[in-house]
């Protein structure tokens, strides 16, 4: 029996486990959402290549000095690349460069293995590389060094070169069971049985994102905050929605705190390395106004990167608002992640247009897309506040 912390995805865990057995590819490709578990499958690649146990179908064993480092984040032969700056990209770095990037995983890759074992980099958010560093990437793909593996964690393929995905084996990663997600939970003692079901729920299939949550309680009630100042917007004139949203940005970077560490359920947010984080957001008083003429007060001393991150944030969450608002509307109650807000949702989406609510959802869709493009997240914010349905009765 091996060791790996990969819950609900039997294919993949068989596919890597016949991998680690035999023939380990130079570059390895894993896609799937956001908290869906590619990190942490990442991670168990990594100690099924520097784990010592005499028996390869044992591997990883999660015993020994390999996989317990590996497992600690401290294997000298892993070498983990994060997205940094502003844009939150992927870069080409190097000697003379301010951020880490692939040059400097190319410099890793010519050291000899501190512990006489394989070489691991993981890259993990791939689908952010830009230009050169993926151009800088495919240069080592054609002439991969020996004893080295890549893998490429990506939330969506496309922005990824195909040169280089035709050079990688690819492993999708899709839902995981409700009652899987539950169980993982509970077993982890993160969550009672109550909330363990709710988070399901909300998670979407994505264990990371449950264990995310469970692990900081008190923002799930700023995310639940959160979408109730959505669902108010639908009755708001332009001018409060867009001071709403505005006032709502610090709970926003909150939640996208949360998101940072979704993607791999084995980590807390106390041993995650902050990338590129500005100062947190403020406003000028507790409700988020100015308390004088009751407009919203403009963020103070935000970075580019934590504005991108609380508007990433909240389409996220909006993503799921309108999701169950689609949902309640066409009768499909028991489809909605989250029951907590299952009544006001489904008193609202009586009154809006079920085709404009779908509408709206490829909006997102768009938004999203436009925010990894670099697009200003004030414009993309403003864009969906603006657009977001109005009730067709009772005004």
């Amino acid at each position: 029996m091996t060791a790996f912390r990969t819950r609900g995805h039997p294919a993949a865990t068989a596919a890597v486990a016949a991998m680690v057995r035999g023939h380990m590819p130079h570059a390895i490709l894993l896609v799937g959402p956001r908290g869906i578990g590619k990190t942490t499958l990442a991670t168990d690649i990594a100690a099924g290549l520097l784990c010592t146990d005499p028996d390869p179908a044992a591997r990883p064993c999660g015993r020994c000095r390999g996989c317990r480092l590996v497992a600690s984040g401290g294997h000298a032969d892993v070498h983990r690349l994060d997205p940094e700056g502003a844009g939150r990209q992927v870069v080409i770095g190097g000697p003379g460069s301010s951020a880490r990037g692939v040059r400097d995983l190319i410099l890793e890759f010519a050291l000899t293995p501190v512990e006489g074992g394989a070489r691991v980099a993981i890259v993990t958010a791939a689908d952010r590389m830009n230009e050169d560093a993926q151009a800088a990437l495919l240069k080592t793909l054609e002439e991969p060094a020996a004893g080295v593996t890549l893998i490429l964690c990506a939330d969506v393929e496309d922005p990824i070169l195909p040169t280089i995905r035709s050079r990688s084996a690819r492993i999708l990663l899709g839902p995981v069971a409700t009652r899987d997600i539950e169980t993982l939970l509970t077993e982890a003692g993160t969550a009672d049985p109550p909330l363990a079901a709710r988070l399901a729920r909300i998670a979407g299939g994505r264990p990371g994102m449950a264990m995310a949550w469970a692990r900081r309680p008190e923002v799930l009630v700023m995310r639940e905050q959160l979408s109730r100042t959505i669902l108010d917007l639908t009755e708001a004139r332009p001018a409060e929605r867009l001071a709403a949203m505005r006032s709502a940005l610090p709970v926003a970077a909150a939640v996208a705190d949360v998101a940072d560490v979704a993607d791999d359920p084995g980590m807390t947010t106390g041993n995650v390395k902050r990338r590129g984080r500005g100062p947190t957001l403020a406003v000028s008083s507790a409700d988020g106004g100015d308390e004088d003429d009751g407009t919203a007060a403009a963020p103070a001393r935000a970075s580019a990167a934590q504005r991108r991150r609380s508007v990433e944030a909240i389409v996220t969450v909006w993503t799921d608002v309108a999701r169950d608002l689609a949902v309640v509307g066409r009768g499909l109650a028991s489809s909605a992640r989250d029951i907590g807000l299952l009544d006001e949702s489904r008193r609202l989406a009586e009154r809006l247009d079920p085709d404009a609510v779908v509408a709206f959802l490829d909006r997102l869709g768009r938004a999203t897309t436009l925010l990894a493009g670099n697009v200003s997240p004030e414009l993309v914010l403003d864009d969906l506040v603006l657009t977001w349905p109005r009730p067709t009765t009772g005004l």
